[in-house]
């Protein structure tokens, strides 16, 4: 039922917001030179897929979690994506492609170990990583990956239609900062 309503909301969104994407991409061009950012994550069942985002920081910062990113490294336009979570839009083509959720735990890179042990015992890679989810509403970010997957499996335990329609409404109207950055 889940993939049936990650199925629908991602096309009507990149149809609808097709505007939106297009307005953000063009800023992004003035803004880096390269509006799109592309990056191997791990999804369901370890197998690495390719997270597509707006960029929000400059081109030249190094491939690492975002709290072990410097704050320095974001960019005006990036500072206001990040705040508006418009960054996130361009996951909807991955939702669409079946390689994410609208909902689910966040996809982590392919190096973050601590992370990947504590998730992987907790069976967390069962299910498709998603846009937002439990931790991202309660500001809970990859720098500490003990919590982080303890949260994620609380969500997928408890996961149903009503709890996916409130993170995504909860998303919507602004609760959660996104990943925090030092």
């Amino acid at each position: 039922m889940i993939r049936i309503f990650d199925f629908l909301f991602s096309f009507f969104g990149l149809i609808c917001l097709s505007p939106v994407l297009v307005i953000v991409t063009i800023s992004g061009y003035f803004d880096t030179g390269s509006p799109i950012f592309m990056q191997t994550r791990m999804g369901k069942n370890k197998k690495p897929f390719t997270l597509i985002k707006f960029r929000t920081m400059n081109v030249e910062t190094k491939s690492v979690a975002s709290h072990l990113a410097s704050s320095s490294s974001i960019t005006k336009f990036g500072q206001f994506l990040r705040k508006t979570k418009l960054d996130e839009l361009p996951q909807l083509i991955n939702v669409l492609k079946g390689e994410m959720s609208l909902v689910g735990p966040r996809p982590n890179l392919m190096t973050q170990d601590d992370l990947i042990q504590e998730r992987e015992s907790r069976g967390v890679y069962l299910i498709l990583p998603g846009v937002t989810g439990l931790a991202q509403v309660n500001n809970i970010d990859m720098s500490t990956p003990q919590h982080l997957a303890e949260t994620d499996k609380k969500m997928i335990e408890e996961m149903s239609v009503n709890n996916y329609f409130k993170f995504i409404i909860m998303t919507a109207t602004g609760k959660g900062t996104g990943d925090a950055i030092k």
